[in-house]
């Protein structure tokens, strides 16, 4: 059973108080909402082991609480740098993109340890090309094949979800994993797709509901496909190269990606924090977990405030779902005309007015991982109000970004 969390007035009563010696902006994690949001997880992929996508998480400290819970193994990371630092704790890191990192490949070349616990992501013998080019004559690597989660229809003319990788079809993955073989150095010992279509694309955007019933029966469609798919290659290839893993889905997909017996373990990250983009799935809602402060400086008109900065986009294609979003005092929204600002970010709504001059407002970032990209701290906010500050990628390793 998912914990009973506070309502939402004690919860930002909660967060001014541990940050109200602070200036803004300041970014915090909270922890009970945390914990809840990955208990949360855990339920829903039934049994299978959480990987945790680095790129969601983007701090250190977050990244080992979670992992000492039951239910999560491993990690996923976005860099090879990353990987080789996180690899001199964790044990098992599996790269999640193909690397050009010219040094970190010479790097984990030369490293024993790094080498046994870093595992490289390819699509492609090209991959293999440059890390053969970069050190030659290299100890053993441990490869993992990039499967293409997308969905295709009419011959191809129709392609729904990430443009990620050109290993596709069972003959594809075998064609690669052989490649593998044939090459001294390297260890086929994993197989990774990801179904952005399914993990990062909400069902229930708000005032869409016909679009909303079209993602849903796209999704379905997709989900039997991959399934269909993703167990024809795993077993093509597991046959003739014996596979350690076999990874699959995200935050939006787990029950599904988990139910498939191919799966051997699932990835997650974006939703132990809950952002703005997870408001719409219909399955689940994760708790705001990690949330950005500013302050009040002006008070331009009744039901308006105007907050410093603010103006903390995410990545992807631009419209206002890519926007921070006005989370405590509840009932805010930014405005049309404005947006979120450089500067400063007008705010709009009933709790405008009860909001005095260096009052704090909370978003969330519409993104997880990137709210780290802003900042070098999280404060980690306890139910009992207490703090911890720790780095996040951005205080530790400006390189990582």
């Amino acid at each position: 059973m998912r914990p009973v969390l506070p309502p939402p007035a004690a919860t930002r009563a909660r967060l001014d108080a541990a940050t109200s010696h602070l200036d803004p902006p300041v970014a915090v994690v909270d922890l009970p909402a945390l914990d809840a949001n990955a208990a949360d997880l855990v339920r829903r992929a039934g049994g299978k082991p959480i990987r945790l996508a680095s790129k969601s998480i983007r701090c250190r400290a977050v990244l080992e609480r979670v992992h000492a819970r039951p239910g999560f193994s491993g990690v996923l990371g976005f860099t090879l740098a990353e990987a080789l630092w996180l690899a001199t704790t964790f044990e098992d890191v599996v790269v999640g993109y193909p690397t050009a990192e010219r040094n970190a490949l010479g790097e984990l070349a030369a490293d024993e340890r790094a080498r046994q616990r870093v595992t490289l992501m390819i699509d492609s013998v090209e991959q293999l090309d440059l890390i053969d080019a970069v050190a030659p004559q290299h100890p053993e690597l441990r490869i993992c094949l990039d499967l293409d989660g997308s969905l295709r229809a009419a011959g191809g003319r129709v392609h729904i979800g990430m443009r990620r990788s050109g290993v596709f079809t069972a003959a594809d993955a075998l064609r690669l994993a052989r490649s593998v073989d044939a090459r001294s150095g390297f260890r086929l010992v994993g197989i990774m797709s990801y179904e952005g279509q399914v993990a990062g694309l909400g069902n229930r955007p708000p005032g869409k509901r016909l679009y909303g019933l079209a993602v849903t029966a796209m999704q379905a469609l997709s989900v039997r496909e991959l399934a269909s798919r993703r167990a024809e290659v795993v077993a093509a290839v597991n046959a003739q190269h014996p596979l350690q893993f076999v990874n699959a889905g995200g935050t939006g997909s787990l029950e599904t990606s988990a139910a498939e017996a191919a799966v051997t373990e699932v990835t997650a990250g974006s939703g132990l924090y809950g952002p703005a983009l997870f408001d719409a799935y219909r399955r689940f809602r994760p708790a705001p977990a990690a949330l950005f402060g500013t302050d009040v400086v002006r008070r331009p008109g009744p039901g308006f405030v105007t907050v410093t900065g603010g103006g903390w986009i995410a990545s992807g294609p631009a419209g206002r779902d890519r926007a921070p979003v006005p989370t405590y005092p509840p009932g805010l929204s930014l405005t049309g005309a404005e947006g979120a600002g450089e500067v400063q970010t007008p705010l709009r709504g009933g709790p405008a007015d009860a909001l005095a001059v260096g009052d704090r407002v909370w978003f969330r970032h519409a993104k997880a991982g990137e709210l780290a990209e802003h900042v070098a701290h999280f404060r980690l906010v306890s139910a009992d109000g207490s703090v911890e500050t720790v780095p996040t990628y951005r205080g530790e390793n400006q390189h990582f970004l």
